[in-house]
């Protein structure tokens, strides 16, 4: 998995059921869409634009700039985007939810050097999972893996980990790009929004 050939991808995907069915990338935090926050850190980490990978119609709007992909796999949530933006790729995707407004150029930079010699390469966290999926680089083996894994109906977003060479960036490397819960916080209802809010004013974000 050569650094030089990792594109990125931002995944909208998702019906925002908590959040009333709310956009969640198009919100603002701190004046500034989450979807431009995240598209300028990945951006910065692969020195490339990254593509938007959703079925939203309205999504070709959204930032002109940015290609648009659609969901090869429709209502597979987060494992169904992932699999859209590896199986859209020539090579390995650093892959990063739409609803992160504080995720870091520093974080995926970090991804992207660590992930050679993996098919999937995971920040460590703070979460139940031990990992954070929605923030990570995955190569074309993870393809046949995650076909597999939709053909049962689990859509477990690390449901395929085991079929393939996973590597992880440990925590004690994620802090030094800042606080893992501030860096993988989801803006997934009004009350994350606040708290995002807040974080910035405080921490200057």
């Amino acid at each position: 998995m050569p650094v030089s050939e990792i594109r990125g991808a931002i995944l909208a995907g998702g019906a925002a059921r908590r959040y009333g069915g709310v956009r969640k990338g198009l919100l603002e935090v701190g004046g500034r869409r989450i979807l431009d926050r995240v598209a300028s850190a990945v951006a910065s980490a692969i020195s490339a634009a990254p593509v938007l990978v959703t079925n939203d119609p309205e999504a070709d709007s959204w930032t002109p700039g940015l290609a648009v992909v659609r969901d090869v796999r429709p209502g597979c949530g987060s494992l169904g985007g992932i699999y859209t933006a590896v199986i859209s790729a020539p090579g390995p995707v650093l892959c990063v939810a739409w609803d992160m407004p504080f995720v870091t150029t520093q974080l995926l930079a970090a991804l992207v050097r660590g992930a050679p010699g993996f098919d999937a390469f995971l920040p460590e966290s703070n979460g139940p999972r031990g990992l954070e999926p929605l923030c990570g680089v995955y190569g074309p083996a993870c393809v046949p893996a995650i076909e597999r894994q939709l053909a049962t109906g689990n859509l477990a977003a690390v449901g395929f980990h085991g079929a393939v060479r996973v590597g992880t960036l440990p925590l004690q490397e994620v802090r030094r790009s800042g606080d893992p819960d501030t860096l993988f916080l989801n803006v997934n209802s009004a009350v994350d929004l606040e708290r995002a809010e807040r974080l910035r004013a405080e921490r200057g974000l």
